[in-house]
């Protein structure tokens, strides 16, 4: 269930009128907007309001042609029949947001902050339908006092992110001072019998629209004067008052059942990766003592590889290093020419027939060259994105293309072949894919490694490995990167993989295959 969806489109029909059936008794939203004009008329003769508050104030009707007109301060009157998004019920009535509250902005100035004070409320402190103080940040009370001059909080007034992450509309419901930067405030002064929450919720639709219309480069952001004149539709007093009662109840109801999904997401999530732990440490299919050890296969695949290198064939790697064990039976390898015990740094014993390894004993791995988006063309070979990483396959889809003649030149080492897996190592880390016939011939991007196998090891079983806490958590304690972690192949030297005999690596594929169809349904059904 698309609950975000089904939360817009309730919101939406309860900002047509479509919600809840109208009254024809109740009062027409007209005749409060005139009450609310005469409200803030009176407040300018008190000096509660100064006349330059109202200055922009319009009132929109339907004239007789059955259009919708605006009449502006100075008597002016203005066809916006194309301003106007949809039909209204009968006893509704269109106006501009400054109209029916006060709208106003916290500061654009950055305070000194301080240890303990008055809480600065930002956009990203603004949360679903409220603030989240957990990482807000404090001004002395003095600069507080400086901005609340203009833009005090109270009880029931609406915040909404002006920039960077637009909406987010939140109801104050603490009485404590606090106070904004770079968030519009919707006060209620003059407009007693409007439902603050049935503004809030119209933010809550309107934010969408407003996502789509921001003003700014790299950081959008909505201007106030946008925000006083965005077109509001206002039911009667009573019509809000049943639209409210049923939203909240409605949007409750969705926000169950999102913690139900995002609860059940993680009770899979879980269960993925138990299965996945149970089959890289042999518990998830029983051992066969007829199975040939995964030390005779690796010895093999070492002798095969000293014959390539005698005859020429392929180069030593002056650093590689093998695991092996000690008449003690613990593990050993080389480092820096001397055998050292590693028992330790392995992450736990395996079953008989099973072996360690380092990774480089058992697949060949490259990472992706540099490239430079200069050398992007509009069509040539694909260079893989890491957003066609695919659990099933490569995806193409929006990806960028190579030169073939600079790739044949400069590349042609890195085309891919079919039935290698390539694993992302930077942001998505542990996203793989093993390619296929669609993405055979393409380059792997900065960011990617590709993988072949040994002997030694099947495809699927190392797919399934990489994606594993034995492997996460080794290169966990490896990656390195500030904003965006990665790892490389030098990283990928020092990971331990354990290896059982190839009948059992077939034996856990068909298992883990069958139970994680049925995990992959689930996560499907829970997204749909």
């Amino acid at each position: 269930m698309d609950t975000k969806a089904l939360r817009q489109k309730i919101l939406d029909l309860a900002i047509r009128g479509k919600l809840v059936p109208q009254d024809p008794s109740d009062e027409p939203a007209s005749v409060l907007l005139e009450r609310i004009r005469e409200q803030k008329k009176q407040m300018v003769k008190e000096g509660k309001l100064k006349a330059k508050d109202i200055k922009n104030d319009t009132i929109i009707f339907v004239g007789e042609d059955n259009l919708h007109y605006e009449k502006f301060q100075d008597g002016s009157v203005k066809c916006i029949e194309d301003e106007i998004p949809f039909e209204l019920p009968e006893g509704w009535a269109w106006c501009r947001l400054n109209s029916i509250v006060d709208v106003r902005d916290g500061t654009h100035d950055t305070p000194t902050y301080v240890d303990k004070g008055i809480p600065l409320i930002t956009s990203k402190n603004l949360v679903e339908g409220g603030i989240d103080y957990s990482n807000v940040k404090y001004i002395s009370e003095k600069d507080a006092i400086s901005i609340n001059d203009r833009s005090g909080v109270n009880i029931g007034d609406i915040l909404f992110a002006m920039i960077g992450t637009i909406g987010n509309p939140s109801m104050v419901t603490e009485d404590i001072l606090i106070s904004i930067k770079n968030v519009a405030l919707f006060k209620f002064t003059f407009s007693k019998n409007l439902s603050n929450h049935f503004v809030m919720y119209f933010l809550d639709y309107a934010q969408e629209d407003m996502k789509n219309k921001p003003s700014g480069g790299l950081q959008p952001f909505v201007s106030l004067n946008f925000l006083r004149t965005y077109l509001v539709p206002v039911p009667p007093v009573e019509e809000q008052q049943r639209i409210v009662s049923i939203l909240a109840d409605s949007i409750n109801k969705i926000r169950n059942i999102d913690v139900l999904k995002n609860e059940l997401t993680a009770s899979v999530k879980k269960a993925k990766s138990k299965i996945l732990d149970l089959a890289i440490r042999g518990k998830l299919v029983p051992q066969d003592p007829n199975d040939e050890p995964a030390s005779v296969l690796l010895e093999r695949i070492r002798v095969e590889k000293e014959e390539l290198i005698k005859q020429g064939k392929i180069k030593r790697d002056k650093k590689e290093s093998i695991i092996f064990r000690g008449d003690d039976n613990s593990y050993y390898r080389y480092k820096n020419g001397k055998a050292v015990c590693i028992d330790d740094d392995l992450p736990y014993e395996v079953p008989n027939g099973w072996i360690w390894a380092i990774l480089p004993e058992v697949v060949l791995f490259q990472e992706g060259p540099g490239i430079l988006k200069k050398d992007f063309r509009d069509e040539g070979i694909p260079l893989i994105r890491i957003s066609g990483l695919q659990s099933d396959k490569v995806l193409l889809d929006g990806c960028n293309y190579l030169d073939p003649v600079m790739v044949e030149n400069k590349w042609k080492h890195f085309k891919l072949e079919l039935g290698d897996v390539i694993l992302c190592t930077s942001a998505s880390i542990g996203k793989a894919s093993i390619v296929g016939p669609e993405a055979v011939g393409a380059i792997p991007y900065t960011g990617q490694i590709r993988f072949k196998m040994t002997q030694s090891l099947i495809r699927e079983y190392f797919l399934y490995f990489a994606n594993s806490d034995t492997y996460l958590n080794q290169i966990d304690r490896m990656k390195t990167g500030n904003c965006i972690q990665h790892y490389g192949p030098t990283h990928l030297k020092e990971v331990y993989i354990p290896i059982p005999p190839i009948e059992e690596q077939e034996r856990i594929i068909k298992q883990l295959s069958s139970l994680l169809s049925s995990l992959y349904e689930i996560e499907e059904s829970i997204t749909m």
